[in-house]
């Protein structure tokens, strides 16, 4: 894994210009930091497959005159990589620079001179200056999921030394020419080549970036990019557009995001800001699909409870239902009629939701007698929290506001169901939404990517996760 797994972020072509992203990303300087640590290893393998050939040849040696030689079987045993650094280019990428590495090498040489008289043994060599610097370009497939390469690559050799191990000293004057000029030339050849094999083998990787992750049966969401990543002198900015759709069919909500800016804040790895619009996508979705509602029975209310769903404690407070449906059980359905608002404000999550309570009694042949339907006006306050890559909550319940809709067993005074109503919405309604919030919404990840020492905070309009990360296999 290199440092481009924390570009894989980066690197979506942006499919609408115009649009104000759901989702903002920062990736600082920390992050390609922690990418670069990561990278050195699998470079280091990449650099360990250099294949130098097989080298023979035939060279004057004073006073023995022509000797044929042949070094063979030349295997890399070491790469070392003590120092390198990744830097911002603003405006236009990423750049890798690499120095004072070496590289190990074992072989066997063999020579025959004055016709007769052969030779042979083994030799270790340490090339040592050698210094590479890249710079990454990002693209986007047909996808839009991000494709890295290599390009403007630069590799060079500074020395060689070599020890031989057998045979006369006069063996290293006759290849030192091949040290000096072949072994550095076939190595410079395929060091850039395996810088750019090594990046683009990333790519099966980025592959694994979530740019539409599945919520559940009813939604997915969006992270695909709508303008180009923001390359500044400290962090790269991201614009996800960060919008809840329908599984399978996306249609647009009737509203917009609006425009909103991170902190400066460079302390943590990665930042992840997702706006109130988000949010309010993820209600028009869940919305649309029929999925907020709910049958109450009441094998639902707990058993210690007083008030039961049924006409008897019904009758209570609304008497015609006691008259005309005596004896029966009762079903409750709860639906909203509109679209749920969320609200952001500094340290508050708010939903307003509108909807309908209606009742029925349940005949013996199970068919059910509307009794009335109330309009309910309700208040909840959440708390959101990170749950592993996903992002979950839990809601309270502010306040609840009851009208009269319909009924069908005369006028009654709706106050006189508030305690009943508060406790359906609290006892079943409630806990039904924690339940699903509690098995969060997915966040923009690639691969095996965790997240540590993570903070989330709640401000005007978008809430803010500044978290470090981990990179696991």
């Amino acid at each position: 894994m290199l440092l481009c797994c924390w570009l894989a972020l980066v690197a979506l072509v942006p499919l609408t210009l115009s649009t104000n992203p759901g989702v903002k990303v920062k990736l600082t300087e920390r992050g390609l930091e922690y990418g670069r640590q990561l990278g050195m290893a699998t470079m280091q393998q990449k650099l360990k497959s250099i294949k130098v050939p097989d080298q023979s040849g035939t060279e004057k040696v004073s006073p023995i005159g022509k000797v044929q030689y042949s070094l063979s079987n030349m295997q890399i045993v070491n790469v070392g990589l003590p120092q390198s650094a990744v830097s911002l280019v603003p405006g236009t990428g990423v750049k890798l620079s690499i120095g004072k590495a070496f590289i190990s090498l074992h072989g066997n040489w063999r020579v025959k001179y004055l016709r007769i008289i052969k030779d042979k043994g083994s030799f270790d060599l340490n090339v040592n200056g050698l210094t590479i610097t890249t710079s990454i370009a990002i693209r986007s497939d047909e996808t839009g999921r991000p494709v890295v390469s290599s390009v403007n690559c630069a590799a060079t050799v500074g020395s060689a030394s070599i020890k031989f191990h057998g045979g006369a000293s006069w063996l290293y004057n006759l290849f030192k020419s091949f040290i000096d000029k072949a072994l550095r030339k076939v190595m410079e050849k395929q060091i850039c080549p395996l810088v750019a094999s090594a990046i683009s083998d990333l790519n099966s990787q980025l592959k694994t970036l979530n740019v539409l992750a599945k919520v559940d049966q009813y939604a997915e969401i969006e992270y695909s990019m709508v303008s180009s990543p923001i390359i500044s002198n400290s962090a790269i900015d991201l614009n996800l557009k960060g919008e809840f759709y329908n599984t399978g069919k996306h249609q647009e909500p009737p509203f917009s995001p609006t425009a909103f800016s991170l902190p400066p804040k460079t302390d943590n790895m990665l930042y992840i800001g997702m706006s109130v619009f988000s949010a309010n996508s993820a209600a028009f979705v869940y919305n649309k699909a029929g999925a907020l509602s709910l049958y109450i029975t009441d094998d639902m209310i707990p058993q210690g409870s007083p008030f039961r769903l049924n006409t008897r404690t019904f009758g209570v407070f609304i008497p015609e239902i006691a008259k005309q449906f005596p004896g029966l059980m009762m079903k409750l359905l709860v639906k909203t009629v509109k679209n749920p608002i969320i609200t952001f404000q500094p340290n508050n999550v708010t939903v307003q939701a509108t909807a309908t309570v209606t009742a029925y009694a349940i005949q013996p042949n199970s068919t059910l007698s509307p009794l009335f339907v109330l309009n309910m006006e309700s208040s909840v306050s959440a708390h959101i929290f990170i749950s592993g890559m996903r992002l979950a909550g839990a809601v309270t319940l502010n306040k609840m506001d009851l009208t009269l809709g319909t009924s069908y067993v005369g006028q009654f005074q709706v106050s006189s169901l508030d305690n009943i109503l508060q406790m359906v919405l609290k006892v079943v309604v409630i806990p039904k939404v924690n339940a699903q919030l509690a098995k969060g919404y997915p966040l923009p990840t690639i691969g095996k990517m965790k997240l540590v020492n993570t903070q989330l905070q709640v401000l005007k309009d978008y809430m803010l996760i500044g978290t470090d990360v981990k990179f696991n296999g």
